[in-house]
């Protein structure tokens, strides 16, 4: 299974970092900041908690998992599809602007997030500092925006897997994680001091007092017995707070930005808390 978006801070290149240094056993799954979604469809763990501060992300996965919501979205996403061009794009983007937007039901939400995403410029997802949409549009003149395989692929898993999705705090989300557990965060990362780095995907940053809070959250659950991964940036500020634990470095290339500048070869972290 493949996401069925395309996210900042996606994990499709790094899964063979990750898949090398997973537990190999462990109970249930925890994944705050789950995104597209990249590691949580390719090992497919049969109890997940999924998460994430985006509540139109969320949207997605509700509607993937819920059977009636699923049809409902394959149907609006064929008319996105159908009706798209550069005044529909725009027409489409401004809906979250409009009263009575937050009472829409999940699939109509969904479907937007996917058309927008697959429409927009270089695939970003960004809000403004009042939570509106405000990516432009890539100026495609078709979108093709689900594979029927693929999609109904990740339904099936979805509803027949025991995945509970959750749009909370990252704190809130594992606070019943047990012993042999495992937590996989991939935060939103601390910035680089020369590159543009992207922490605006729901509205209000992820700033270093949150890394600082993720942190201690990750002590706290290391207390507990859980098995924790974390993925970061290579940064200063991210070694020193995670020193007592294993860090691993790995190459990464970024590819989605706004800014051309902020793409490329960088550096990120893997950390663990287990052998």
């Amino acid at each position: 299974m493949l996401p069925v978006l395309k996210w900042v801070g996606g994990k499709r290149q790094m899964l063979s970092h990750i898949k090398e240094l997973m537990p190999y056993h462990f109970n249930a799954y925890y994944e705050p900041f789950v995104g597209a979604g990249a590691v949580l469809f390719e090992f497919a763990p049969n109890v997940a908690y999924i998460n994430d501060v985006n509540k139109d992300l969320i949207s997605v996965y509700i509607s993937l998992q819920d059977n009636e919501q699923f049809k409902k979205l394959l149907l609006k996403l064929d008319h996105h599809e159908k009706n798209h061009n550069e005044t529909y794009y725009y027409e489409v983007r401004e809906m979250d602007r409009l009263e009575g937007y937050s009472a829409l039901e999940p699939f109509e939400k969904a479907a937007r997030v996917i058309y927008l995403n697959k429409a927009g410029f270089n695939g970003l997802y960004r809000v403004n500092k009042k939570g509106f949409y405000n990516v432009p549009s890539g100026k495609r003149d078709k979108v093709k925006l689900y594979d029927l395989d693929n999609i109904t692929s990740i339904h099936y898993y979805l509803r027949s897997n025991e995945v509970y999705i959750n749009n909370l705090d990252f704190e809130e989300v594992v606070k019943d994680a047990k012993k042999d557990d495992f937590v996989y965060f991939d935060p939103p990362y601390d910035p680089w001091e020369d590159k543009n780095s992207f922490t605006s995907y729901a509205q209000g940053d992820f700033n270093k007092e949150d890394q600082i809070r993720l942190f201690e959250t990750f002590k706290a659950l290391d207390k507990r017995g859980v098995k924790v991964m974390l993925s970061n940036h290579n940064t200063d500020f991210i070694r020193n707070l995670y020193k007592d634990y294993k860090i691993h470095v790995v190459p990464a290339k970024r590819v989605v930005n706004s800014n051309p500048n902020g793409r490329g070869n960088v550096e990120e972290v893997i950390i663990i808390n287990y052998e």
